[in-house]
């Protein structure tokens, strides 16, 4: 276990006492981040408590109190514990004036991927299902923990609540019952005018998923043709097991350089074609860190070859990022194939040594934008999403 982590770790609320150790927690790595929510200001018809780090402070000091919270086993607390700590460390970049009122428009996408990145790489919670695990609860709570608000008021609520609870399938310790639990946490850890009217919206969330099969786990599909279908936001009946059309499977490949993608396909499909943007954009000559536009035409212009000759291949990118895998299924769905989006990680200390010992090495600085800008697909991305450490 890394050191740091085991330094949080005991900072962290455990029994029999299960409260938060500030004084130790501030003698850690998270110090420039408590900093940072410390001086960071909120709105205060929202917050009439002050800077962001007091308002953690309370939603910690309520989850202590949760009986719920006591009651999860140690991971899930962990994670979810992570998460209060750290859910609104977005707001550190994000917040500004407009129209003389203090916002913090994207925080939490912003926190996710900065607590993604610090647990990462400074608490060592990778190359591990164990530490796998921990982060991505923590960085999915941080992600979704302002969506229980707003839940009831969604004209879709229960497909959206069936779309996140689905992510329990690659974390495996993210459920909405741990999102609804911070979310109580994060209402009743502030000062405002509306907060039972904010705890009454949570609650009709919580019912909500509850009757929607999906409040302690993903919602159990007949298949998962029926499951994309119906997180996709076709109007399929949830419990239909649907007609599989797809001629055959499209993979992508999504991971951070040196995670091992070539290895992994010389391993479990050598005999599929591999549309490679590496090799395209060493045969044009074109470095990592410059635009990838005509990279990444060349290789749809190959991949359409294939997807017309219905033949299973292997897109082999980083793919980091939603929007770039939503344009590569797009493309592969529209031509009738099933795609499967495979995410590889390793520890990071071996990463970046594979990295270095790459023939074409990414640049550090350009690696370690790359890992900022990570995340991890979700599991209603693709028909199937798998998450392996590798």
């Amino acid at each position: 276990m890394n050191k740091e982590y085991e330094r949080v770790l005991d900072g962290l609320p455990a029994a029999p006492d299960f409260q938060f150790n500030w004084d130790k927690l501030n003698a850690t790595c998270l110090k420039p981040l408590i900093d940072g929510m410390r001086a960071t200001q909120q709105n205060p018809g929202w917050h009439g408590e002050g800077d962001v780090w007091t308002h953690t402070k309370m939603v910690c000091g309520e989850l202590e109190r949760m009986e719920a919270f006591r009651s999860l086993p140690d991971r899930q607390r962990t994670g979810l514990a992570l998460a209060a700590l750290l859910h609104d460390a977005g707001k550190i970049h994000t917040t500004r004036m407009e129209d003389g009122i203090l916002v913090s428009p994207g925080h939490a996408l912003t926190g996710s991927q900065m607590a993604r990145t610090l647990l990462w790489t400074e608490l060592g919670l990778s190359g591990s299902e164990e530490a796998q695990r921990i982060r991505e609860t923590a960085c999915l709570l941080i992600r979704y923990h302002t969506t229980p608000l707003h839940l009831v008021k969604d004209e879709d609520a229960v497909r959206r609540a069936r779309r996140i609870a689905s992510n329990g399938r690659t974390a495996a310790d993210f459920t909405l019952n741990a999102l609804f639990m911070l979310a109580e946490a994060d209402v009743r850890g502030r000062i405002c005018a509306d907060q039972a009217e904010q705890l009454d919206e949570i609650e009709l969330a919580r019912l909500l998923a509850e009757e929607a099969g999906c409040l302690t786990g993903p919602y159990a599909f007949p298949s998962e043709c029926t499951e994309y279908a119906y997180l996709s936001g076709r109007n399929v009946w949830e419990n239909q097991a649907l007609f599989d059309d797809c001629w055959g499977e499209a993979i992508i490949l999504c991971g951070l350089p040196g995670t091992g993608k070539d290895t992994w396909i010389q391993k479990n499909c050598p005999s599929l074609p591999v549309v490679s943007l590496d090799d395209i954009r060493r045969a044009m000559k074109i470095r990592p860190e410059e635009n990838q536009g005509v990279v990444i035409q060349a290789a749809r212009e190959q991949a359409k070859v294939h997807l017309r000759a219905h033949q299973p291949f292997v897109w082999n990118a980083t793919s980091l990022t939603p929007t770039l895998r939503q344009n590569q299924t797009g493309l592969f769905e529209n031509y009738g194939a099933a795609v499967r989006i495979v995410y590889l990680e390793t520890e990071w200390q071996e990463n970046l040594e594979r990295n270095e010992n790459r023939r074409y090495a990414v640049p550090e600085p350009v690696f370690m934008r790359m890992l900022d800008k990570l995340e991890p697909p979700e599991a209603f991305e693709a028909r199937k999403v798998e998450w392996l450490i590798v």
